[in-house]
């Protein structure tokens, strides 16, 4: 946690409370190991194990969903909102921007929709701050759509399905860093999206451990709600 507010220069930054957290839940586990009889010990042991097991085998998902290859030609590519300070993109969301660039420049049929809408700190949406990040590389206005509403991965892909109303034959990519790509494509299937493609960007690898620890979390917390239905 030091270290991320250290690196960051904020004492809030994303998921960096959880090192806190996981150093207490230690803390009372060393206790427990002294005041708990010998089978009380096991219990956590194996307990502690299937968890680890558990983190693995998700983060492993993750990790293999990383070296996808873009498709060429996509008729659509969707690039997934992140925070915006006021009006300044973040770190995290411009390597989705330059890499959704990079694709729109070398395949210049392909349609863009930008997502995410306007939360807190946030002084317009962040699809209007993608939306501006692209024109003003050279990107057509007419080649970007804007979803301005959603406030979650699901949110802008379940709105950016309703709004496409895509053919069984048209091909959509989506954009985003390394770390969530397999979550987003998940969320897409589930969603009713056919030709998915992942296009996979950068993150900043200082703070890779924290978004993979963050991101194994988020992926349970996905499959959980849509086993309950999604609303």
């Amino acid at each position: 946690y030091c270290f991320i507010a250290w690196y960051t220069k904020r004492l809030n930054s994303t998921f960096s409370w959880f090192w806190i957290l996981l150093c207490v839940w230690n803390l009372i586990l060393a206790v427990l190991t002294d005041l708990l009889p010998d089978w009380g010990d096991n219990v956590i042991l194996i307990v502690q194990g299937l968890f680890m097991t558990l983190f693995v085998v998700v983060e492993t998902f993750i990790l293999c969903a990383m070296v996808a290859l873009p498709h060429k030609k996509l008729d659509y590519i969707i690039v997934l909102g992140a925070q915006v300070r006021g009006t300044v993109i973040t770190g995290t969301l411009r390597r989705r921007l330059d890499r959704a660039l990079a694709y729109l420049q070398k395949n210049e049929e392909t349609i863009c929709i930008v997502t995410g809408g306007q939360g807190k700190g946030e002084k317009i949406s962040e699809a209007k701050a993608m939306a501006d990040y692209l024109a003003g590389r050279g990107v057509e206005e007419e080649r970007i759509l804007l979803e301005n509403q959603s406030t979650s991965t699901w949110e802008n892909l379940q709105n950016t399905f309703e709004m496409l109303d895509l053919e069984e034959s048209e091909h959509v990519g989506i954009v985003t860093n390394n770390f969530h790509i397999y979550r987003a494509v998940k969320c897409a299937k589930m969603i009713g999206f056919k030709n998915i493609h992942a296009i996979v960007a950068s993150c900043d690898m200082v703070l890779f451990p924290n978004y993979m620890t963050r991101e194994f979390f988020a992926v349970l917390a996905m499959f959980a709600k849509y086993r309950k239905g999604y609303k």
